[in-house]
């Protein structure tokens, strides 16, 4: 929750106008729990969408996942109807299985390091490119994992994906 990538996607799309909920799953940082490789963190996203939407009634969510809380928050956005768009950012595709979204046409913002040791950019591209819906790449050259160096550029994919579909949040 407190490293640079995830406080700078929370700016950005808090600098939009767009509510912004960050939280740690359980087990990391002071949160109770025990990691599950993945199973209990589903319902942790969970947990958080229905607080959102609780605070929010009516408006459409959109969910964000950097690494480890891509693939757990793509899992559940995808089944989630109240869930409209989705942001991947560094998807570790070298150790996690993402063929569940083949069936999930909901549109898809992929942020990648060119060099990011846990997902190689060929896999991202092939991921990336043969799902079913609006699904759009950006691959940050010459950033890591953690887009040291590139953040700018990070937060520049994301602000401009955003405002190409919301054209609205331009002028907010």
């Amino acid at each position: 929750m407190h490293n640079k990538v995830v406080y700078n996607a929370t700016k950005t799309m808090d600098a939009l106008g767009i509510p912004v909920l960050r939280f740690n799953f359980r087990g990391a940082g002071l949160s109770a729990g025990e990691h599950d490789k993945g199973r209990g963190e589903q319902g942790d996203v969970q947990t958080a969408l229905d607080f959102l939407a609780a605070q929010f009634p009516g408006i459409p969510l959109l969910l964000a996942g950097f690494s480890f809380g891509s693939v757990v928050g793509l899992r559940v956005g995808c089944r989630d109807a109240r869930v409209k768009e989705l942001i991947a950012i560094g998807i570790p595709v070298n150790s996690s299985d993402f063929s569940f979204l083949a069936d999930c046409p909901k549109p898809r913002l992929f942020v990648h390091g060119a060099e990011d040791k846990f997902g190689a950019r060929k896999k991202v591209e092939e991921t990336a490119s043969t799902l079913p819906g609006e699904n759009k790449l950006v691959v940050v050259e010459h950033a890591d994992h953690f887009f040291a160096g590139h953040l700018d550029e990070f937060n520049a994919a994301i602000a401009a994906w955003l405002t190409e579909r919301h054209p609205a949040l331009r002028t907010s």
